[in-house]
């Protein structure tokens, strides 16, 4: 196949055009092509009242490839080079299983490859599967009445389940990030995720897809355990031989803890029982919810998107007065959802169907939380100091907000300018929200960090400040304020041979591929240690 980057066409979803385009490009006629695959879309709204669409794509040419590329002359077309991946073989089988505990994205990855290798994990989650999940997490969206054991957070598929799906990683060095991709198009995932730039599942899809993943491991030998908690570890002369749930002692050939940013039990489980946290930098503020069509105008320089666009999103970030401030897991055509773990807090997530077809746009937008900023309160939680900051704000903005997961809101014209509101606009988000002065009672440096940012947010997109959109209190789940330490070569813990932390809640990971990729290489290391 020959790839060809960077064909800029309108936004007209004709396909016949694009074959042309890239039959110029390789200065043959369309009918030489064969066969056409997409590689990747983007859209490129640079420019005013002209946005368009760019591709690679993968062609199928008559003739040979080399002499084609040769007396093409292109600098925007190669040979397709796409990588190969091969699961690594255990040198022997082990008696025991390895214990995977979590079934995110890291652990449902590292399953994967453990499965594959012959391995035969067992998984351990605290929460149900998809099914029940779902039916828990509905109940808790109409009632209130939250599950803390099965809910947004905690349940198969882990927090990525009630999200936008969002299927995009800047790192490079995690993995082999389009096997992860073909890997969820096999499990049922639309193959558009192969292409699209910022690919996505969208929250309707990734229940299917991850009971598929959860049968692949099955079959190949995987056993699953729903609704058991681990309440103790096994340990014993400097290695983890298990996990307790309960009364009921599971061993294993090696322990992946793979239990997400949310399981705060676990980190104070861990370190009663004296194996070795660390505090770290991570990050909180606020949900921010625009109507869909206004960021459609902004982002698109038009009055509306018109058909073949898709939902606009945005990114930003900006430095005020040294502390970062962005957006985060921006939903476009989504939904603020409640997602908090214990009914005395009040936590919002964003999520999407794969249509995208809500008429709000919201994202996370949050500021740095430096180790400075829980320093008092380090005496008495240490490592977990950044942990009960995080409690701390929650449970402030489940007080502002009130009974029933009512979130405190505030429009962010109001909330820029440091005035009250009076009255709200229409938001998606279910239980509803109640006018509040963010400012009074978050930490200073957020409130402060927040307006500065938004205000500079709403000089680069203009019309972003109005009195049409709303800050939803708290968005305080970006990441865990604590790391699991692991060794840089055999990816365990440094103190507790046969612990291999993995994921987001270790704190190796930010998102559904880099935690899969994350998951994948714990496997690979666990491979090393069973079968050495």
């Amino acid at each position: 196949m020959i790839r060809i980057r960077d064909i800029s066409l309108p936004p007209d979803g004709d396909m016949a055009r694009l074959v042309q385009a890239a039959a110029r490009q390789l200065r043959i006629s369309p009918n030489e092509i064969k066969q056409l695959d997409l590689k990747r879309r983007s859209v490129d709204a640079r420019k005013k009242n002209d946005v368009r669409i760019i591709y690679t794509v993968d062609v199928a040419v008559k003739g040979r490839e080399d002499k084609i590329l040769k007396m093409a002359h292109c600098a925007r077309a190669s040979l397709a080079q796409d990588p190969v991946y091969h699961v690594p073989q255990p040198r022997s089988i082990p008696a025991q299983r390895p214990v995977i505990v979590g079934f995110g994205p890291a652990g449902m990855f590292a399953a994967l490859v453990l499965s594959m290798a012959g391995l035969r994990p067992l998984v351990l989650e605290r929460g149900q599967d998809a099914k029940a999940r779902h039916a828990a997490v509905l109940e808790f969206w109409k009632t209130g009445t939250l599950d803390p054991e099965c809910n947004v957070q905690f349940g198969e598929g882990g927090a990525g389940t009630f999200s936008d799906g969002k299927l995009f990683t800047r790192s490079k060095k995690r993995g082999d990030y389009n096997k992860a991709l073909q890997t969820l198009v096999f499990h049922g995932a639309t193959p558009e995720i192969l292409y699209e730039a910022h690919p996505h599942i969208g929250t309707d899809k990734l229940p299917y897809i991850i009971r598929n993943i959860r049968q692949t491991i099955i079959d190949a030998g995987g056993v699953f355990c729903f609704g058991r908690r681990v309440t103790d570890l096994i340990l014993r002369d400097g290695r983890i031989r298990g996990v307790c749930c309960g009364d009921e002692r599971i061993e294993g050939a090696a322990v992946v803890l793979a239990t997400g940013h949310s399981a705060h039990d676990i980190y104070e489980l861990l370190h009663a029982r004296g194996v070795r946290l660390e505090a770290k930098p991570f990050a909180m503020g606020v949900r921010i919810e625009h109507p869909q069509a206004l960021i459609d105008s902004i982002q698109y320089h038009c009055p509306t998107r018109g058909e073949y666009l898709p939902a606009a999103s945005y990114s930003l970030v900006s430095q005020e007065q040294g502390r970062g401030v962005y957006s985060f897991c921006m939903c476009p055509g989504g939904f603020i959802v409640p997602a908090m773990t214990d009914a005395s807090q009040s936590v919002v997530n964003g999520m999407s169907p794969s249509g995208r077809t809500s008429p709000f746009a919201n994202s996370g937008m949050v500021t740095e939380v430096r180790l400075s900023d829980f320093a008092h309160l380090r005496s008495e939680w240490g490592e977990l100091a950044g942990l009960k900051f995080q409690q701390l704000f929650e449970q402030a903005a489940r007080r502002e907000g009130g009974a029933h997961q009512i979130a405190p809101a505030q429009r962010v014209s109001d909330f820029v300018s440091g005035r009250s509101s009076t009255t709200l606009p229409a938001t998606s988000y279910i239980p509803g929200i109640v006018p509040s002065r963010l400012d009074r009672w978050m930490p200073e440096f957020i409130a402060q960090s927040l307006r500065q940012g938004i205000a500079t947010f709403g000089r680069r997109m203009h019309g972003y400040v109005t009195d049409q959109a709303v800050v939803v209190g708290v968005e305080s789940r970006t990441s865990t304020p604590v790391r699991i330490p692991r060794d840089p070569v055999t990816l365990m813990h440094p103190e507790t041979s046969g612990l291999f932390p993995a994921g987001e809640g270790a704190g190796y990971a930010g998102g559904i591929i880099s935690a899969a990729l994350d998951g994948e290489r714990i496997a690979e290391a666990v491979k090393n240690y069973i079968g050495s």
